[in-house]
C-alpha cells in the first residue's frame, strides 16, 4: 500500500508539473495531419536523415548517468564570462551586424531586418530556475534591451533554444516566426497570434519579404520538452537576403548534410555552428569541435562562429574547452574563425578579423583565484 501511495504520488506530480504552459504542448488536428503527411515523420516521430543512435556504441544510459555523477568536475564554470553590450534600438539601419548573445542565442540585423536566432535570456535552460544557470556575465542583455524583431527563428523545442520566459516576454515585439514542423503547437498554446507562424519541414522555402528567402535544411538532432521525443521537427535554416547569405546551424551532430547544404546554397557569408556540450556519448548528435571544423568546408562559408557554449554548463568537459579545442585545430582553413565575447558586435560584411582568445585570461583569473 505504501509502495502504491508513493508511485501514485509521483504520477500526479509529474502530471502536475508536465501539465504547465511552459511545457507547451504537442500537435494535434490540422498541425498533426501536417506533421504525419512529412516524408521525414514515420510511426510516430521524426527521424534523422541517417541512422542515429541515441548513444554511441558501447554506451549505455546507466554508464552516461554513472559518469555525469561521479566524474569529478574540473573547471566546469567560469568565475564570470566577460561581455560588452551596445545599444540595439540604436543601431544604423544600414549596418550588417550579428551579436552573439552566449549559447545558440544570436541577435542579427541584415539589410535593415532584425533577427533573433533561439533567444534565452531568462538566465537559465532548464524548466526549472534552479537549475543550468547562465554563468555569471554571460546575460548582459534583458527582454527590454530587445527591439522590434522582424524574423525569430527557432531551431529546435529543447529549453536552450526554445525559452518560455523570453518568448512570453518578447511576445508583443515578434513579428514572424519561423520554426520546425509542430513546433508552432507550442507557440499556439501560448497564445502567439497563428498567422505569424511559419511551420516548415526540410527543403521548404518561404519568401519573407522582398529579397528575404528563408530555406529550411536538415539537422542531425532530436526534440522535446517532456518524455515524448521527436514529436516536433529539428531544423537548421539557410537565410538569404539582398546582400548576404546565412547559415543558422541549430544542434546537430555531423553528417552529410553540411556537404548538400554547402553544394545547393552556398557560399555563406557566416555559418553559426554549435561547439560543445559534446560527448563521447552522444557523438551523434552533437558535433566535437574537428567536425565543426569539418563543416565548415563543407558548407563553404567564408566565416564560422562556434557557439552552443560560453553560457551553460550541460555537458562534463571544461567550460573553455570547445572553444580552445578549435581554436588549436584551426589551420587557416578557407574560412575565418569568429570567438567574438558575447555582446561583441560582429560585421556580416568583413569576417577576416582575427579574434583574441577571450577565454584564456578568464582561465588566469580562475588559476589565481584557486592559489
Amino acid at each position: 500500500m505504501i509502495f502504491l501511495i508513493i508511485i501514485s504520488a509521483q504520477f500526479i506530480v509529474t502530471f502536475i508539473i508536465l501539465g504547465q504552459n511552459k511545457f507547451g504542448k504537442l500537435p494535434s488536428g490540422e498541425r498533426l495531419a501536417r506533421v504525419e503527411a512529412s516524408p521525414n515523420y514515420k510511426n510516430g516521430k521524426f527521424h534523422n536523415l541517417n541512422f542515429t543512435p541515441e548513444l554511441t556504441e558501447g554506451y549505455s544510459m546507466w554508464r552516461v548517468l554513472k559518469e555525469t555523477i561521479f566524474t569529478k568536475k574540473i573547471n566546469q564554470k567560469p568565475n564570470e564570462v566577460p561581455s560588452v553590450k551596445v545599444d540595439l534600438k540604436a543601431l544604423e539601419p544600414e549596418e550588417n551586424i550579428l551579436i552573439w548573445l552566449g549559447h545558440s542565442s544570436y541577435f542579427l540585423q541584415a539589410d535593415g531586418k532584425k533577427i533573433l536566432i533561439d533567444p534565452v535570456l531568462s538566465g537559465h535552460a532548464s524548466p526549472f530556475s534552479f537549475s543550468i544557470k547562465a554563468f555569471k556575465g554571460s546575460d548582459p542583455y534583458t527582454y527590454e534591451d530587445i527591439p522590434e524583431i522582424d524574423y525569430l527563428f527557432i531551431t529546435h523545442d529543447h529549453w536552450d533554444h526554445l525559452d518560455y520566459k523570453s518568448m512570453m516576454a518578447l511576445k508583443p515585439k515578434l513579428k514572424k516566426i519561423i520554426c520546425g514542423l509542430g513546433v508552432g503547437s507550442h507557440f499556439e498554446h501560448w497564445n502567439f497570434n497563428n498567422d505569424i507562424i511559419f511551420e516548415t519541414d526540410w527543403n521548404d522555402s518561404i519568401i519573407l519579404d522582398k529579397g528575404f528567402v528563408s530555406h529550411t535544411t536538415p539537422s542531425r538532432h532530436f526534440s522535446g520538452r517532456g518524455f515524448s521525443r521527436n514529436k516536433t521537427l529539428w531544423v537548421s535554416f539557410v537565410l538569404k537576403t539582398p546582400t548576404l547569405n546565412l547559415f543558422f546551424g541549430g544542434d546537430s551532430g555531423y553528417d552529410t548534410h553540411f556537404a548538400e547544404i554547402g553544394k545547393k546554397f552556398g557560399s555563406f557569408d557566416i555559418a553559426l555552428l554549435e561547439n560543445g556540450q559534446y560527448d563521447k556519448a552522444w557523438r551523434y548528435i552533437h558535433m566535437h569541435p574537428n567536425e565543426v571544423l569539418k563543416a565548415g568546408s563543407d558548407l563553404k562559408t567564408k566565416g564560422v562562429l562556434p557557439g552552443h557554449s560560453g553560457k551553460f554548463d550541460l555537458a562534463n568537459h571544461e567550460w573553455d574547452e570547445p572553444l580552445n579545442t578549435i581554436s588549436n585545430l584551426y589551420n587557416n582553413e578557407d574560412f575565418n574563425l569568429i570567438t567574438p565575447i558575447i555582446g561583441e558586435v560582429v560585421h556580416l560584411n568583413s569576417s577576416a578579423k582575427k579574434y583574441n582568445r577571450w577565454w584564456k585570461n578568464e582561465d588566469e583569473k580562475l588559476a589565481a583565484s584557486n592559489k
